[in-house]
């Protein structure tokens, strides 16, 4: 028997990649089939099948074909081989639109660029409840979870979602959901999620019934009036505007975490710190309504 480093290090790093794209997309989906590796590889249906042959052969039991679906389900038993599973890797990849992660380049830049990051605390939720998170939305399912709120409702509640879309605003992941408790859409923290199931249950919404969602508003932004002439002109520079105005179209629903990633002074009078609220809004009546917990 092969250890799970051997078989990794037996199989050449092209194959690897489409063998881990196989894992996060059976794993965070609830199945993976043919069309899903020749399309994300560019590969012939005859070449993505001779890869999930060998993913068979190589993990056997992992996965599972399910006639339903026309593709392969995690087996009971799955455990990852060729994959980081985690939802710090895996999210990332899912934002970025990759196939894979990782590289054989160990510690190596890849590009001789050094990069940093902000330490900023991990808001995830475990691996077990963010795939049935992901699975629900990709087969537009109903979803069971157990919230723990910041409102005066009680903690810990179970509710019914239909999720639509994963949202990273930078800080935090949240899914936006339709909830059969409140009857609309809102914004779910998956880090306050301490359970989810995955209920075989058609989602009977969607986001085209979500508004907020499907309309798009445009921020209009200007460099903050306390700023000297130098500085305001640096910042219309730096957001590469063509004019005196910043102009962002954002969705209704993700007006107020633009406003808080940006530092967006909000005030009716402009009166915020302009050193720490560079930019500040021009048409708060026309976003307001949308986005009223941002304002100041």
């Amino acid at each position: 028997m092969f250890s799970k480093e051997k078989m990794r290090l037996d199989v050449k790093w092209a194959t690897r990649q489409r063998l881990q794209y196989i894992e996060v997309m059976a794993w965070y989906t609830g199945v993976v089939t043919r069309s899903d590796v020749a399309r994300a590889f560019g590969l012939s249906d005859p070449a993505a099948t001779k890869d999930l042959k060998l993913y068979s052969d190589l993990a056997p039991g992992n996965l599972l074909y399910n006639h339903s679906v026309f593709g392969f389900v995690p087996g009971e038993g799955f455990s990852a081989v060729f994959a980081d599973l985690a939802p710090a890797m895996v999210l990332p990849i899912i934002a970025a639109n990759l196939a894979v992660a990782n590289g054989p380049y160990g510690d190596d830049l890849i590009y001789g660029l050094p990069a940093a990051s902000l330490p900023l605390p991990a808001r995830l939720p475990s691996q077990q409840t963010l795939a049935q998170i992901t699975r629900a939305i990709h087969g537009r399912r109903k979803l069971r979870v157990s919230y723990r709120s910041l409102s005066l409702r009680e903690s810990g509640a179970a509710r019914v979602l239909e999720p639509h879309t994963l949202v990273n605003t930078g800080l935090r992941w949240h899914v936006r959901a339709y909830s059969e408790d409140t009857c609309d859409f809102r914004d779910f923290v998956l880090s306050r999620m301490t359970e989810a199931q995955c209920l075989d249950v058609p989602a009977e919404s969607g986001e085209q019934y979500d508004d907020d969602w499907v309309e798009q508003v445009g921020l209009k932004l200007a460099p903050h009036r306390g700023l000297d002439a130098a500085r305001r002109e640096s910042l219309l520079l730096d957001y590469g505007a063509s004019g005196e105005t910043i102009e962002v179209n954002v969705r209704r629903a993700l007006l107020g975490y633009v406003l808080q990633r940006l530092s967006v002074d909000t005030t009716p009078d402009h009166t915020l710190n302009p050193n720490a609220f560079q930019l500040m809004l021009l048409n708060r009546d026309e976003i307001e309504p949308f986005a009223a917990w941002a304002f100041y």
